[in-house]
């Protein structure tokens, strides 16, 4: 099979779930009057992606490499996937949300497992001249799953049901299957020694200006994530209903975001990955200002769409050249782990900035809560600017 086409069905299938939870629930809890601050400690539920890295170099050693050493723990990860987000469907939401929420962090836990093996896969496959268009392909499959998964089948909860919908997605997490099934992997790339101790860590970071690049990882996407943390529980309180937030949130604005990520990838060619990180980190911190448009009784539709559709836009040109780095310093061998581990770094600082969003938008009410969103990312620009070379 492509391997393009392989790496896009891939990551359409990690974010089906993802994309579900992390809109739906926030919409629905908002929806039932719960408290901001709670809302913006459901982006708890990405704690696997930010503690991934502790069992990565478990995938990069051990896996049965006589049908193909990652794509074994993608086929394992995906199935068990589809079988957690099946038993979500059969569980009722109001007598069992404790239990949903422990089967929804079991569903992402083996999303983001899959995520490692996938993007381990995309290393060993992509040359360096190739990863801007993977990453292109990377980000724009994660948000086609995110358009299906937090778009559609968020649409489909309002007609069909909570179990229908469910039981949909699953569906399709079982359908992307077959793409990698039929794919031959390489039997060629040395796998690292199990070692999570500190020689696989001092050696990731003995690398050349690591220490700077993990402070840009830090902050960067924290702009992003307040944003779009707070912009959910903002379109429930401004009276848009289920279907008009997710035809807003999950299509219109992920649609921008999957055409954003090839426009990224295209300029990236000509613009290179600082000027490019640069760049794309200005026009984010415009697109979470104009979020402050409808917190001053600017709510028309179209301001919406555009408030919606820019910060998604924006942000997945910027993922591209920001993946490009991480895959640039991620070792042959060690991929799984290495990049990994600057994923989580990233996921590190958005869970931090997720979490207090809340907290600010009580506080300081939403414009001051995008206001200070707009400036960290302005931050991360100058961090950029100063830190990488």
């Amino acid at each position: 099979m492509n391997r393009w086409a392989l790496l896009a069905s891939l990551y359409v299938a990690q974010f089906l779930p993802v994309a579900f939870f992390g809109q739906t629930l926030p919409v629905f809890l908002r929806q039932q009057g719960v408290s901001l601050e709670l809302v913006g400690l459901t982006s708890l539920l990405s704690l696997p992606w930010t503690l991934k890295v502790l069992w990565s170099p478990l995938i990069d050693r051990y896996g049965w490499t006589k049908w193909g050493h990652y794509k074994f723990w993608i086929v394992l990860m995906q199935s068990l996937m589809g079988i957690v987000i099946t038993v979500c469907a059969l569980l009722d939401f109001d007598n069992n949300f404790m239990l949903l929420l422990a089967m929804m962090l079991l569903a992402i836990t083996f999303a983001a497992t899959q995520d490692i093996a996938t993007d381990a896969l995309a290393v060993d496959i992509l040359k360096p001249s190739e990863r801007g268009l993977g990453n292109s392909i990377q980000v724009g499959g994660g948000y086609l799953g995110s358009i299906i998964g937090g778009g559609v089948i968020l649409i489909a909860l309002d007609t069909i049901g909570w179990q229908n919908s469910l039981l949909l997605m699953a569906l399709g997490v079982f359908a992307l299957i077959f793409p990698v099934i039929g794919y031959r992997e390489s039997k060629s790339t040395p796998k690292a020694e199990f070692q999570l101790s500190l020689r696989s860590l001092t050696g990731f970071f003995r690398q050349s200006k690591i220490p700077q690049w993990i402070l840009i990882l830090v902050v960067y996407m924290m702009g992003v994530t307040i944003a779009s943390t707070m912009s959910r529980p903002l379109l429930v309180d401004l009276n848009l209903s289920l279907s008009d937030i997710g035809l807003m949130n999950g299509i219109v604005s992920f649609s921008a975001g999957f055409v954003g990520a090839f426009v990224g990838g295209f300029l990236l060619k000509y613009l290179g990955r600082k000027r490019g990180l640069i760049i794309f980190g200005i026009l984010i911190a415009v697109a979470i200002a104009l979020w402050i448009l409808p917190t001053v009784g600017y709510t028309s539709l179209p301001i919406l769409y555009l408030c919606a559709a820019g910060l998604q836009f924006t942000y997945a040109m910027a993922c591209v050249p920001m993946f490009a780095i991480c895959m640039d310093n991620s070792r042959q061998g060690n991929a799984g782990f290495d990049y990994t581990l600057q994923i989580t770094i990233i996921f590190i600082g958005s869970l931090l900035a997720g979490s207090l969003s809340g907290f600010l938008a009580e506080s300081l009410g939403y414009w001051g809560a995008f206001a200070i969103a707009s400036l960290l990312s302005l931050v991360g620009v100058l961090l950029t600017g100063f830190l990488l070379e």
